[in-house]
């Protein structure tokens, strides 16, 4: 027999109990912090080796082919490395498994170890697992060198298994789901994550977002539309703010009720009073333009679940992107749900894509991580690349 679950939605707040991270130039939250307070870029020039292809481009270009200007972005190290005896997967299995499902069971083992919770612990238990994931680079490359085909062909890339090898390996028996919401995709995962927990449907959750740039493809049809800075550089704010910067990522974080992960005596990293999830509709010009009026109704619907006044808060974490139609959007949304509560003071706003460029599907997860060590640390780091406001934005109007 199934459990029994309670559709009636708590509204308790959800604890986040373990992390597992990596980020361009971080292979842990306390290196992502030392980018952060330090204000290091850790942007850099495509990694040799894996971007053979890119050159192909460039050179496709100087013969008036479609090519790509754009040589910098935000890298993870290490991709090929992976101990797959450890999570007991075979050689061939391993050449076939897509590296961002390596980094997810790694990640899913550094938050449950975070939390302090013993595989013996979760095995068999209501625990699921919600991956938010965007590109699939490795599966197209696979598919086009593959001569044998094979199970693993799918298995091993397919966006379906990211989640359910988490769910698998850790004998996870709570719902599982990987999801592309494209740049949103990692805090819907989370979003999703915390309704699990409150109806009953799950006691934990892991909750993760990978990204991975394998191939230019993407890379070179984005900067043909101009959406990609030239300089490679995210300027968030600036008048200099000319597009984003292309870059990979990845966490896991370990997710309990609030009052369970007290009982429990489980350790507490931050917590998730709220969240949102809406859509823009038709309401900007574009199917890839932000729209204020669905930024601003997603803000509202945050602070009417978490119970709060726009009134409280002290500092957003951006999405930041550092585009000429983004930021102006993005920042007057906010800023005109700031002016609704009647602040008598100023809200600070900021984006980390400024030090570790945007990692799209995984980018959310990068903000989050940031949000919890500033408060972790009750300090609030400094973006870059800002000189001048951008003249477009109504700074002197925005209580920000």
């Amino acid at each position: 027999m199934g459990h029994k679950i309670d559709t009636k939605l708590t509204r308790e707040p959800i604890a986040i109990i373990g992390i597992g991270c990596r980020f361009p130039g971080a292979d842990d939250l306390q290196s992502f912090w030392r980018i952060l307070r330090d204000g290091i870029e850790t942007v850099c020039g495509y990694p040799g080796g894996r971007f053979d292809l890119v050159d192909r481009f460039y050179a496709a270009q100087s013969e008036g082919q479609p090519g790509t200007a754009v040589r910098r972005g935000g890298f993870l190290k290490n991709l090929d490395l992976f101990d797959a005896d450890f999570f007991g997967i075979s050689p061939r299995e391993a050449i076939l498994l897509d590296p961002q499902h390596r980094l997810l069971l790694e990640l899913g083992w550094e938050a449950l170890e975070d939390a302090g919770l013993p595989l013996g612990s979760v095995a068999g238990s209501r625990t699921g697992a919600f991956v938010g994931q965007w590109t699939s680079d490795f599966e197209t490359c696979i598919n086009e060198a593959a001569t044998d085909p094979h199970l693993y062909l799918t298995t091993g890339s397919g966006r379906y298994a990211a989640a359910g090898r988490l769910a698998y390996h850790f004998d996870l028996r709570g719902p599982t789901l990987t999801l592309d919401t494209a740049c949103s995709s990692s805090l819907v995962a989370v979003h999703l994550a915390c309704q699990s927990l409150r109806t009953g449907e799950s006691d934990l959750v892991l909750a993760g977002a990978v990204n991975l740039i394998l191939r230019p493809e993407i890379t070179q049809a984005y900067d043909s539309a101009g959406m990609l800075s030239p300089d490679g550089r995210c300027k968030f704010g600036d008048v200099s703010a000319n597009g984003y910067v292309r870059s990979e990522g990845a966490g896991v974080l370990a997710l309990k009720l609030l009052g369970r992960a007290i009982a429990d005596g489980d350790p507490i990293h931050a917590v998730i009073r709220g969240s949102a999830i809406t859509n823009d509709g038709s309401s900007s010009a574009l199917l890839v333009s932000p729209s204020r009026e669905g930024q601003a109704a997603t803000i509202r619907a945050a602070l009417r679940d978490a119970g709060i006044s726009a009134a409280e808060l002290d500092y957003i974490e951006a999405h930041g992107t550092g585009t000429a139609a983004g930021d102006p959007v993005e920042l007057e949304a906010i800023g005109s749900v700031l002016a609704e509560a009647h602040r008598d003071r100023p809200c600070f706003v900021g984006s980390a894509k400024t030090n570790v460029g945007h990692a799209e599907s995984a980018a959310g997860m990068i903000g989050l991580c940031k949000s919890i060590l500033s408060l972790k640390h009750a300090s609030i780091p400094a973006s870059l690349h800002f000189r001048e406001p951008n003249p477009n934005i109504p700074w002197n109007k925005l209580p920000l």
